[in-house]
């Protein structure tokens, strides 16, 4: 009997904490059990626990650089290279949503505060598509990129070797 109610409690406690870990997590198609449709893909799990950690756990992000409450910075070691993500669970631009402004608009103000501290003047902003992302979260990557010589080309930049 005491076993029984020792299994019972351990699984109530996992329902309570996943509920309380995931509540304000997109669905991700994590498991699929119909033939037709591919099963998730490792990113997709990237994702799903990705947001999780950015929203409950922000100070456990290994190399953060600046945290607000809408955003969080994290600086690749060996380059000027950050990755700024919101702290809203946001596959990709194409599922950005009403209510996702406030924290577009603090990313993007932290990502011009990292470029001013970090006196950048030659840099990329970018994200990526969800076929071209390794975690399915949106994110922004901030980069220095080298001084080029360049020319206006038909609305275009290109390159000069």
């Amino acid at each position: 009997m005491f076993r029984f109610l020792g299994i019972l409690f351990v699984f109530l406690l996992g329902c309570v904490t996943g509920a309380w870990l995931f509540r304000d997590v997109q669905p991700r198609p994590i498991l699929n059990f119909k033939p037709s449709r591919h099963v998730a893909s490792y990113q997709e799990l990237l994702g799903y626990f990705g947001s999780a950690a950015m929203q409950r756990f922000p100070r456990a992000v290994p190399f953060a650089a600046m945290e607000s409450d809408k955003s969080i910075a994290i600086k690749y070691p060996g380059g000027p290279h950050w990755v700024i993500v919101p702290k809203r669970d946001i596959k990709d631009v194409g599922a950005l949503a009403k209510g996702d402004e406030p924290y577009l608009i603090d990313t993007f103000a932290m990502i011009g505060k990292i470029a001013r501290e970090a006196h950048l003047k030659n840099y990329k902003v970018s994200t990526n598509g969800p076929r071209e992302q390794t975690v399915r979260y949106l994110h922004f990557h901030l980069v220095e990129v080298q001084e080029k010589n360049t020319v206006f080309k038909a609305d275009t930049l290109v390159a000069k070797p």
